[in-house]
């Protein structure tokens, strides 16, 4: 039997991947597939990519680009927009302004989709969003997801992007998405990935939640001094961390609203400071949205 460890939106949590790359290697696993959505929102993003060199070096590995990688390649080419100290751009700009250019050469590598094949097994396409495109979400009991479906060409799709842990079936074709390492949704606080296992010709999965030490996460967020870069964008995240609840995406949306009414309009990133100070009081009250 051949067990895959399937990581998917890690977004700079090096401890959690730590934690669920030490978990599979210890029952074994020597292959990895990882989705996309590397760094983003947490602290010291060197620390993640060091991992990720270190695992690429030692086991068989298969990497895809998510939406996130293309913000760092996209800022690169044409680097305006952002700001050092602004909740809407500040994480971004911090994660870009630590990249090396190993990293960026690395992101520029990968493909947003791969169609892979092992032998005796049905073959599986692995993407981040979806096979079309990176930033798309394949969701349950949604036709436009059933119509990925049929028109790709095989039988199994692994994907995040989503940060939720799910399995859609569709006339006979299966997608299964592995959640989120780093910043999963409704996961009480656990960094969460997949195992594919595949045997006679058909592929079987297991989803896996594991606890680690959340608030040594939390705590760089204030020792790297990132929390005075992205102040409200860090309290969203620190909020989801703990709870697994209230995605960027649902706070986001938020304060582009409260922006709107206030100023008659709202272009994303000019979201002034006090829209996301009202978004973020208005928090327990919101439900989750989209992921961003």
């Amino acid at each position: 039997m051949l067990n895959i460890a399937v990581l998917s939106d890690i977004h700079g949590n090096y401890v959690a991947l730590q934690k669920c790359l030490d978990y599979a290697v210890n029952i074994g696993i020597d292959t990895f597939i990882f989705l996309g959505d590397y760094l983003g929102e947490l602290a010291y993003p060197q620390k993640t990519m060091d991992i990720l060199y270190s695992v690429k070096e030692k086991y068989k590995c298969f990497f895809i680009k998510g939406n996130k990688e293309d913000y760092w390649i996209n800022y690169e080419r044409e680097p305006k927009g952002w700001n050092e100290y602004d909740s809407t751009t500040g994480c971004l700009y911090y994660t870009y302004q630590n990249l090396t250019e190993k990293d960026l050469q690395f992101f520029k590598s990968l493909s947003f989709k791969e169609e892979l094949e092992f032998d005796g097994l049905l073959p599986i396409t692995i993407c981040h969003g979806s096979p079309r495109k990176a930033n798309e979400k394949l969701l349950p009991d949604n036709e436009n997801t059933f119509l990925i479906m049929e028109n790709n060409p095989s039988d199994y799709i692994l994907c995040g992007h989503t940060h939720i842990q799910s399995k859609i079936e569709h006339n006979g074709k299966i997608v299964l998405n592995a959640g989120s390492v780093g910043v999963p949704m409704h996961s009480n606080g656990k960094a969460q990935f997949m195992i594919l296992k595949g045997m006679q010709n058909m592929w079987d999965y297991e989803f896996v939640s594991l606890e680690y030490h959340i608030e040594d996460v939390i705590a760089d967020l204030y020792s790297s001094g990132l929390n005075k870069k992205a102040p409200y964008w860090c309290k969203v995240s620190e909020h989801l961390l703990r709870t697994g609840e209230i995605s960027h995406g649902t706070v986001l949306a938020r304060a582009m609203t409260i922006c709107k009414e206030k100023f008659g309009a709202c272009n994303w990133p000019n979201i002034p400071e006090e829209c996301w100070e009202q978004a973020v009081k208005d928090l327990k009250g919101l439900k989750h949205n989209e992921q961003i």
